[in-house]
């Protein structure tokens, strides 16, 4: 610890994170921070222009309103997503996002992302809500306004290579981060009047379904390690909708994007015995009444359908590629426009993979799979933690002061319950379906009203150096705790003195996969298997403060799990007080198989206590502002 270097660094406003939802706060804290001479500092662990889930590139903006041409409303986007969500969101936080997206979208065509158009110049829809793009450089556009707009600012406004791990708190008010270099031995001291997170959800909690050589792949980026959540809670903020994870239905083992074939192309998924199980469960789906009678279906009874049938041995599923392209080929009665649409169709099959998930692309080219000739295998991914897209997890935040029902307001929109703590993104709760344009938007929303923050309460952080100097010994322990015992063994990774990483992270997903409802266990769970994964749980915490790290990356990989430990046991914790089956499709509860609405159409709410280290996990009303 001695080389390490404390770097101190002051600002009004910080930043942590380097995704969409950060990217919007950017642009959005430096114009209003120009306005009051503020400074805003921008923190991300990796380099802005490939940082977060868009990092690869997107074939399709998923949230676009279409207000100004009549398209649709914002009612009608909040119905969708309370919809989706089987009646479990913030009506005001959706509302909020959605009135402002559509601005969004047009600033990213105004810097350069290409929208497809038709002939008459509309942008060309996917489906109702998602239009196409030509997104491998999505990030680096967005970023790029991003870094331009912090520029403005001054020169030492973006820290890039730079892992925040821990916040400083004074009483109930945030006062800053600490954090340490991927690449120099520089420990990180930032001192602010408020901070904005957007670190995005949490992947690798639970055992992916990809192994062997697999490992590491996963639907959504495995760089996103749940620092949103553990920020958050560390800084005793309340949580929000901890059980809600998300299992997206993705091509197999390259988990390649499903959105265009459903919606642009047209497809059907069926069984191995080509039984299309949207329609062959219509008891199913009467179970889950409003929601499953209503359209469109919840994303997570299409799920519940498919596992089903691989359940009864019907498996495997099938995305059916070929009929659909030969379906859209077909309405061309001329035989040379047939053939023409035919290679536009193929194509766009291959592009939407190259456009965002490359590996799928690979795949599908190594195993001899060619659309237009023959299905292709999908199936339910492992879960995963995020609050944008069909998942909920994340911070209880402030709505606006012109929507919020007086239980959801609280001074400032989108700050947690603590004081200067602002979220936005994966770091918000109960907001869904805001994707990769309204993350940027509700950045946005939280980076005003995070700036506006300081100017009513511009008082100077108070730091405890003393507490920061404890910080800096417990998150450079890894790397002394690995150098005082590595000479005792012959192999370095088996050590009784230490644990690594990568150890680690394998017996937390084993936890999570067998006990809290993994691919393994086809995401079923009960009161039982929680409460020996909590007890599991507890002593995998106990053995995190014998983690070991040989380098900075280590270091790194160290603090991502124990980030990851903590998303875990929130999600537990929270999963066992919800004594219904509301998701089914994304987990079960065995013992409660029903979905009970008289008494679980509520938030589930968690919180704990820096001062005590107790978790109290309770209800929040649902309060409705859309008929």
């Amino acid at each position: 610890m001695a080389n390490f270097e404390t770097v101190e660094v002051s600002t009004d406003l910080l930043i942590v994170g380097g995704g969409m939802s950060a990217c919007g706060a950017a642009v959005e804290a430096a114009y209003w921070a120009k306005k009051h001479g503020l400074k805003v500092v921008l923190v991300d662990k990796a380099a802005m222009d490939r940082s977060g889930a868009v990092a690869m590139g997107l074939s399709a903006i998923n949230q676009y309103i279409g207000q100004a041409a009549g398209d649709n409303t914002v009612e009608d986007y909040v119905r969708y997503v309370r919809q989706d969500l089987m009646g479990i969101t913030r009506e005001d936080l959706v509302y909020s996002i959605a009135r402002h997206v559509d601005s969004t979208v047009h600033l990213f065509e105004k810097w350069g992302l290409p929208i497809w158009k038709d002939e008459n110049g509309k942008y060309v829809h996917e489906g109702r809500w998602q239009i196409m793009i030509n997104g491998e450089s999505y990030k680096i556009v967005v970023a790029e306004a991003a870094k331009n707009a912090l520029k403005t600012l001054g020169d030492d406004c973006i820290y890039e290579r730079v892992f925040i791990v821990e916040p400083l708190v004074d009483g109930d008010k945030i006062v800053g981060a600490v954090g340490f270099s991927t690449r120099e031995n520089k420990f990180y001291v930032f001192k602010a009047k408020a901070v904005l997170v957007g670190m995005g959800g949490a992947v690798h909690v639970f055992r992916p379904r990809s192994t062997g050589e697999g490992l590491g792949r996963s639907w959504y980026p495995p760089f996103n390690t749940g620092s949103s959540a553990y920020f958050t809670i560390r800084a005793g903020a309340e949580m929000t909708c901890q059980e809600v994870r998300f299992i997206p239905v993705r091509f197999k083992d390259a988990y390649g994007p499903v959105g265009a074939w459903f919606l642009l192309f047209k497809s059907i998924a069926t069984n191995a015995f080509g039984e299309d199980y949207m329609v062959t469960h219509p008891d199913v789906l009467a179970e889950f009444a409003p929601y499953g009678l209503t359209k469109p279906i919840p994303a997570n009874l299409r799920n519940h359908l498919g596992l089903i049938d691989e359940r009864a041995g019907k498996g495997p599923i099938y995305m059916q590629t070929a009929d659909a392209i030969r379906r859209l080929a077909d309405a061309y009665p001329d035989e040379k426009q047939r053939k023409k649409k035919l290679k536009e169709l193929e194509a766009e099959a291959w592009e939407d993979f190259l456009d965002m998930t490359i590996s799928q692309a690979l795949l599908w080219a190594a195993t001899n799979i060619y659309p237009e000739e023959k299905p292709s295998e999908i199936a339910a991914c492992e879960p995963y933690f995020i609050g944008s897209h069909s998942g909920a997890s994340g911070a209880w935040v402030s709505g606006p002061a012109d929507l919020a029902p007086a239980e959801y307001f609280w001074g400032y929109g989108n700050m947690a319950t603590v004081k200067g703590l602002f979220c936005a993104g994966d770091a918000s709760g109960a907001s869904s379906h805001k994707f990769s344009s309204g993350s940027f938007t509700e950045g946005r929303i939280a980076a005003k009203e995070a700036i506006r923050f300081i100017v009513e309460n511009n008082v100077e952080p108070k730091v405890d150096m003393g507490k920061v100097e404890e910080l800096k010994a417990a998150i450079l322990k890894p790397l002394d705790t690995f150098e005082q015992y590595k000479g005792m063994t012959t192999d370095p990774n088996v050590n009784p003195n230490y644990i690594r990483p990568m150890q680690f992270m394998f017996r937390l997903q084993k936890i999570m996969d067998e006990y809290a409802g993994g691919v393994s266990k086809s995401f079923t769970t009960n009161k039982h298997l929680l409460e020996r994964g909590m007890e599991l749980l507890t002593m995998l915490k106990e053995d995190s403060a014998k983690l070991a790290a040989e380098n900075l990356h280590e270091l790194m990989r160290c603090w991502e799990n124990v980030h990851r430990m903590w998303q875990a046991e929130a999600h537990i914790r929270s999963v066992m007080f919800r004594e219904e089956t509301r998701w089914p499709g994304y987990y079960i509860r065995a013992d409660f198989p029903k979905m009970d609405e008289e008494n679980w159409k509520c938030f589930v709410n968690c919180k704990w206590d820096p001062n005590t280290g107790q978790w109290d996990v309770f209800k929040r009303p649902i309060i409705s502002i859309v008929d």
